[in-house]
């Protein structure tokens, strides 16, 4: 059955910090809520296109407050991850910033990026990852803490992989197409690109529209039981650290290119 397109609100910058990489007004993160028939479905567009994505002091800062407001807000019934720069989702750490941190200051953000992780995995409606790109490093931890992934983390990749499968990946840092991606169960999905480089993006909102009409308390409880069942498996959902860059990750034109802080560098 063909369904109208989505009536789309403007983006919703958090807070007034600026940024000096170019994102859209001057933030990293920003909020749509759709409306019409996919009222209840809100988009998270990460939007830091110099340096890739990548996982920043303001990046995370404003991820987490979006998080934070979300959380309470009982309309948001679907959240969907969505990256604004063409060809990546997220790139991971921001080296760049690492090196001018000291030990102290990394141990605090590393703290910051494990409560990111978590929030993202904890958040009380379904979350859906749009990979229409690279996703390294604590870029892949992002997708992973997500509860569905679409494609055009290390402590979590063993609850999707096994064991031994989730090293193998990590200690040879090999790089995934999306089609690999789906066979080994990473993602759920997996699409042909589109020219404009969001066909991720097209067939999570599609997966969003499929649960919008469910009973939103149903949806969320059959959350919560499936989550707390995995405790038993795991020792916690979310009990993890944000992995170092340069190791496993998806790519999903499968090439083995990788970005870090926004650098391209061939494998």
């Amino acid at each position: 059955m063909l369904r109208a397109l989505p009536l789309l609100r403007p983006w919703r910058p958090l807070g007034a910090r600026c940024t000096s990489d170019g994102a859209a007004g001057g933030h990293e993160i920003q909020v749509r809520a759709l409306a019409g028939p996919d009222q209840g479905i809100t988009e998270i567009l990460m939007n830091r296109p110099h340096a890739r994505n990548a996982l920043g002091n303001i990046f995370v800062s404003e991820l987490l407050e979006a998080l934070a407001q979300l959380r309470e807000d009982q309309q948001v019934r679907v959240l969907l991850f969505r990256s604004g720069v063409k060809g990546v989702f997220c790139a991971g750490a921001d080296l760049k910033e690492r090196e001018q941190m000291s030990a102290a200051e990394v141990g605090v953000f590393s703290q910051r990026l494990r409560g990111l992780m978590n929030d993202i995995a904890a958040f009380p409606a379904p979350t859906i990852a749009a990979m229409d790109g690279f996703a390294l490093g604590g870029g892949l931890e992002l997708a992973l803490a997500c509860d569905l992934r679409v494609a055009g983390g290390t402590q979590r990749l063993p609850r999707c992989l096994g064991v031994a499968l989730a090293k193998e990946l990590i200690f040879t840092g090999r790089r995934l197409s999306g089609v690999q991606a789906h066979a080994l169960g990473l993602v759920n999905h997996t699409v042909d690109q589109n020219e404009e480089g969001d066909a991720a993006y097209h067939r999570a909102l599609a997966l969003a529209q499929e649960i919008l009409p469910q009973a939103p308390i149903a949806v969320r409880l059959g959350k919560v039981a499936i989550d707390r069942g995995m405790e038993g498996l795991y020792g916690g959902r979310g009990q993890y650290f944000a992995k170092p860059q340069n190791q496993s990750g998806y790519g999903s034109s499968g090439s083995s290119s990788s970005y870090d802080n926004g650098r391209r560098h061939k494998a």
